[in-house]
């Protein structure tokens, strides 16, 4: 099967190139725990003590470094829930008893076939089924005879008790003995409060990530077979309105023959995580991603990321990133549009002050006024585009009112100082400084207010439909 798996299958057949492609994103993950099984190993247990605490014993135990030490002192052969009959009996028959196989997954099979179509009957893997019906049926799986169950010759009590025997009398649990102290250890993770304290509420998410981890590491068969079983127990508890068998009633049911351990200090643990297990079992047999990327990485790409806290740093890095990045473009978007309003406002201002100039009753200022303009400022006369940085419009916008001011007060205390009587031209040179003052001071233009004053530096801005010389 894992063979199948990790093949690509490349098909020129020119019929079947326009077929769906089917994906399967745990590719490099069945290949890399079918290639390279200690790597693969080394990568997810490292991820599991990421979430849980083992000690030296217990994680070497699930590595398979020492011999096992269930609590209480059980070995590997006693301290779990096993029929006694299948204790006591000496010989072991092809399916029942023998060590899990794909050949023995295969002949049970049909007893889980047949029950997703009976889940509906009323007490299904509670009710105990007819043991003469249970021996024959028991006798033609063992000797691999093809069974008609849709026959009505067994009922489905009797499969579904048939399935828990089978579970119960293997040598080795469905969820082996390597894996007992991670799944107490799985039923105890629990929330923390925003202080750091552990809670009593338990942490979903972390278990049902470890249980990913943890079911990735158990051998093949074990794997295929608690699939397919759980997929059952979660159709069957779906039916509880019908068949009175809630996802807890099977666990009591199930937990005592798939775990290794039977201590009642326990017990209670491994019903709840069995309990968990069946809610959650759509969920438990996807890799993580994180472990899905170390694997593509493993064969594609850089094998230095091997632990979810490495991706999630890279990831973390890269966004930080762009942020950064997208927040100093955003800033010096936001400057440079702020610069070309100034900008724009500043070209309005000179253009209305430009018109005003023009609009001054024709005299000999006038037409200082207006060469002294188109000289100092002909890059900002009305009609042409700035092509000069902001600073240097600044400047000249500096110097321009400036003489603006030299010229309309210099002029006059010059004219005073050679003639103190008054004469026609300082006369007319009066009458336009006071025509000029009072157009200039309080002007208004199409509904807009214009200032123009002149304090200690001199430019101009354009904010809000007000002109000022600061």
């Amino acid at each position: 099967m894992d063979d199948a798996i990790c093949n690509f299958v490349i098909c020129n057949d020119s019929p079947l190139r326009g077929q769906p492609v089917i994906f399967n994103p745990d590719f490099f993950v069945e290949k890399l725990r079918h290639e390279k099984p200690e790597v693969f190993t080394e990568l997810v247990v490292s991820n599991i003590t990421r979430l849980i605490d083992l000690p030296g014993t217990e994680l070497a135990q699930l590595m398979g470094e020492v011999d096992l030490k269930l609590p209480g002192g059980a070995g590997p052969a006693a301290g779990f829930f096993r029929s006694l009959m299948s204790l006591k009996r000496k010989e072991k028959g092809v399916v029942f008893g023998s060590p899990l196989t794909e050949e023995g997954i295969a002949q049970i099979y049909q007893l889980i076939e047949y029950l997703h179509k009976n889940l509906r009957v009323e007490g299904l893997f509670r009710v105990p089924g007819n043991s003469v019906r249970q021996q024959l049926l028991r006798d033609a799986l063992n000797n691999g005879t093809d069974i008609d169950l849709d026959s009505g010759e067994f009922h489905s009590n009797d499969v579904a008790t048939l399935l828990k025997m089978f579970l119960g009398e293997l040598p080795e649990p469905l969820l082996t003995h390597k894996h007992f102290h991670v799944h107490l250890k799985i039923a105890d993770l629990m929330q923390f409060d925003d202080k750091g304290n552990k809670t009593n509420i338990p942490d979903k998410e972390r278990q049902i990530e470890a249980l990913q981890l943890l079911f990735l590491i158990l051998p093949p068969a074990n794997r295929n077979l608690l699939k397919l079983l759980l997929d059952l127990l979660y159709q069957t508890a779906k039916k509880q309105d019908k068949n009175k068998m809630s996802a807890h009633n099977l666990a009591l049911m199930f937990a005592p023959h798939v775990t290794a351990n039977d201590l009642q200090e326990n017990i209670i643990k491994l019903n709840t995580g069995m309990a968990f297990m069946i809610k959650h079992s759509q969920k438990l047999f996807k890799a993580p991603a994180y472990i899905r990327e170390c694997a593509r990485l493993y064969y594609l790409g850089s094998r230095t990321q091997v632990s979810k806290d490495d991706l999630d740093l890279t990831t973390s890095c890269h966004a930080m990133s762009f942020q950064l990045a997208r927040s100093q473009k955003q800033n010096r978007v936001d400057s440079y549009s702020q610069q070309e309003e100034t900008q724009q406002h500043t070209e309005e201002a000179l253009r209305e002050l430009f018109q005003h100039v023009h609009n001054l009753p024709d005299s000999a200022k006038k037409k200082q006024l207006i060469r002294q303009f188109q000289k100092q400022s002909l890059t900002q006369t009305p009609g042409r585009e700035p092509c000069t940085p902001r600073v240097q419009k600044r400047a000249r916008s500096r110097s321009f009112s400036g003489l603006i001011k030299r010229k309309v007060l210099g002029s006059q205390m010059t004219s005073e100082k050679k003639d103190s009587s008054p004469a026609p031209e300082s006369v007319a040179m009066g009458e336009l400084k006071k025509a000029s003052k009072e157009n200039m001071n309080l002007d208004s233009f199409e509904g807009s207010t214009y200032y123009f004053c002149p304090p200690r530096e001199v430019s101009l801005q354009w904010d809000k439909h007000y002109f000022c010389s600061q």
